[in-house]
């Protein structure tokens, strides 16, 4: 059963610094159960806005049937992660139809105070033109030359990815405040135990 409600923690925190492992990442395990962090099409719309920044032009409401949209990317972009790291190889069919089913196009926009910047607008039918630049970003993510570094987390109970940004690539959790300081709590109880 999957709670409908939202986690104790800011989605901030569980940050996978890439896009398509905050997809991934809407839905977490939190003391076992599985959670899920979208509840309408207007949720959806504000994690893109929060995600993808100013240079994705968004529409101001979010259509009908972006959340089974997304869910459905999510799922899709959680088994293809999962058979890249298991075996190397991967099914591009479905995902390269996501992205021929949204076209881009590059805009030059001059802001209000006159700065001049490049925003994309994607076409086709609404979801598949709202979450084109993360089906984009998932591409990108499963063509990374150094796979390695995306990561599940260590915590056997957590279910979040993130990509390792850290200088030596030893990063081990989702988040250091979260699993990392649980690992350190029950490391340094086992020790106290032991002596």
């Amino acid at each position: 059963m999957i709670m409908e409600s939202h986690p104790t923690h800011e989605a901030g925190e569980l940050h996978g610094d890439h896009p398509a492992l905050d997809l991934m990442n809407t839905l977490a395990t939190v003391d076992g159960v599985p959670v899920e962090r979208w509840h309408g099409d207007a949720e959806v719309l504000d994690w893109l806005r929060r995600t993808l920044g100013p240079e994705v032009e968004l529409p101001d409401r979010a259509p009908a049937g972006l959340l089974a949209a997304a869910r459905a990317l999510r799922e899709r972009l959680r088994r293809l992660v999962q058979a890249r790291k298991d075996e190397g190889r991967v099914d591009v069919k479905a995902l390269n139809e996501l992205l021929a089913r949204a076209p881009r196009q590059l805009l030059l926009r001059e802001e209000e105070d006159g700065t001049l910047r490049i925003a994309r607008r994607h076409g086709g039918a609404a979801t598949d033109a709202l979450l084109a630049p993360v089906v984009e970003a998932a591409a990108r993510l499963l063509a990374e030359p150094r796979f390695e570094l995306v990561k599940r987390c260590e915590n056997p109970a957590c279910t979040l990815w993130f990509f390792d940004r850290s200088k030596s690539h030893q990063r081990r959790w989702c988040s250091m405040g979260l699993c990392g300081n649980r690992h350190k709590v029950a490391s340094f109880r086992k020790r106290q135990a032991a002596s």
